[in-house]
């Protein structure tokens, strides 16, 4: 909810007030506008003969409201920014309310028109006015800062938590924190010696100030004291008692580090629904033995009991028949065993929503992800061994077996290496004598039957001095099929011609 001067820029600045999500008209009721009131009856005229209220409601810094009288009938309305009295001087605050509705707010607070608090409003504010007051403002942060440092230094067991100038900057007020009674008179004096103002110490409670600085809750939504709440209730921890919740101080203290406000919201219906249930220290008198309480669920109406002597088991009763029991026992009669009348209860089937559309836990992405790489390198180190042990069953078959599978080499096109080898031989006899061998390096003989394929490949071997062609390079019978590829002349041409 916002005024109407709450548009706001591409970078998010609001457009009217500037005041980056504090309203400064009065009407938001976010930020420093706490407990902001709608003035319904602006709109209504006033019955003939009667004056309009002459009292405003001016709001300061964090929230702090007080009413001033418009003494000179001034033509002043909500939103304006007015000088008012101050202690000394005077002060320059925003007028957040006026009209009737002003007479509910003092009614509530017990302020009456005639009230030493009710002070007069002195001119609308100036441009002057407005500038001194920005550059006290200004002030607020540094200053503070440094009377953090000559708190430390006087060494006082109190926390400075804010600062407020006055609006002419002559005056500036100290809020502070402390468990005990402190002697500040000599910081006091510093702090006036320091910033050259009069200095006013404030007391304030552990919910005030974190009234006055905000926050989130754990609930995820902005702090109750700091938005409507204005009232502090006494909180116990019998409140946390009556909700049946565990006792444990980091969920139930609030930032201010008291027990959270909200413990009291419920409690009036905690109580209400209590009023059915027996008193937790009543035992139950049963064939088996004495049951005593354990815990309940009040708005399911379930109450749980154990034996004294076996307190190992623990037993769902419904409120009715704790009640039976109590009532049998009243009469000087012992019920039947526990175990009996929990057969009894029915207990609901939880329904839990239907995976309709194939949804997936809320859960999936917590486990961490293996990437694909290390499963695919994995894989591949698993491999490696039994694939070379198959490379190398597989080269012994073979090798005994290429003498047999290689064809002739024609020249200028690959073709089957069936009989290559003895091709080769009967081109090594045609050859001519006189001309120079190469020779080639030893081989290793396959280890074979005395076949006739065995020695086509002897006579092969036999022959291991080849002689040079001149622009012909013969090609060596090759061993493993894979380079078979390789086995055609590099330059075609020539070896066509």
């Amino acid at each position: 909810m916002a005024c109407g001067s709450c548009g706001t820029t591409e970078n998010g600045v609001p457009k009217g007030c500037k005041s980056n999500g504090n309203c400064g008209s009065g009407t938001c009721g976010s930020g420093s506008n706490k407990l902001a009131v709608f003035d319904w009856l602006s709109n209504m005229t006033l019955p003939t003969g009667q004056e309009r209220f002459n009292i405003f409601e001016v709001r300061f810094k964090n929230g702090r409201k007080h009413f001033y009288k418009n003494v000179d009938n001034l033509p002043i309305t909500m939103g304006d920014i007015v000088a008012v009295e101050g202690n000394p001087g005077h002060d320059i605050g925003t007028v957040s309310l006026a009209g009737e509705l002003v007479k509910v707010q003092m009614k509530k607070r017990k302020i009456t028109a005639d009230h030493e608090d009710v002070k007069k409003i002195y001119r609308k504010a100036s441009q002057r006015d407005i500038d001194i007051w920005q550059q006290a403002r200004g002030k607020e942060e540094e200053t503070q800062r440094r009377g953090r440092e000559i708190l430390g230094r006087l060494g006082l067991q109190m926390k400075l938590s804010d600062v407020e100038y006055q609006g002419d900057g002559n005056k500036a007020t100290f809020y502070y924190t402390a468990d005990a009674r402190v002697d500040f008179r000599q910081l006091i004096r510093d702090l006036a010696s320091a910033f050259s103002i009069r200095v006013e110490m404030k007391q304030v409670g552990a919910r005030q100030e974190a009234a006055r600085l905000g926050g989130v809750g754990s609930c995820g939504r902005e702090l109750c004291c700091s938005t409507w709440l204005t009232d502090f209730r006494k909180v116990t921890t019998s409140a946390a008692r009556y909700q049946q919740l565990s006792l444990n101080p980091l969920k139930l203290a609030g930032q201010c580090g008291k027990l959270k406000c909200c413990l009291n919201f419920e409690l009036d219906t905690y109580l209400d629904a209590l009023k059915a249930f027996p008193k937790q220290d009543v035992v139950l008198k049963t064939e088996k033995g004495d049951a005593v309480f354990v815990k309940m669920d009040i708005f399911k109406g379930h109450l749980w009991y154990t034996y004294k002597e076996e307190r190992f088991k623990w037993f769902r009763l419904t409120l009715d028949q704790v009640l039976e029991i109590i009532d049998l026992n009243k009469n000087n009669e012992k019920s039947a065993t526990l175990e009996e009348y929990e057969s009894d209860v029915e207990i609901p089937v939880k329904v839990d929503f239907e995976d309709a559309v194939g949804q997936d836990s809320l859960t999936r992405f917590d486990a961490p992800k293996t990437s694909k790489r290390r499963r695919n390198n994995r894989n591949k180190k698993k491999k490696k061994p039994v694939a070379a042990a198959a490379s190398t069953t597989q080269q012994k078959p073979n090798a005994r077996k290429k003498p047999q599978a290689k064809p002739a080499a024609k020249k200028g096109n690959r073709q089957p290496q069936k009989n290559k080898p003895q091709q080769q031989g009967q081109a090594q006899g045609q050859q001519k004598p006189n001309k120079p061998k190469q020779k080639s390096k030893p081989r290793q003989k396959p280890v074979a039957k005395n076949t006739d394929a065995t020695k086509s490949v002897a006579k092969a071997n036999a022959n291991t001095n080849k002689p040079k062609v001149e622009g012909k390079r013969l090609n060596k019978p090759r061993r493993n099929n894979r380079n078979r590829k390789n086995n055609t002349p590099k330059n075609g041409k020539d070896s066509e011609k």
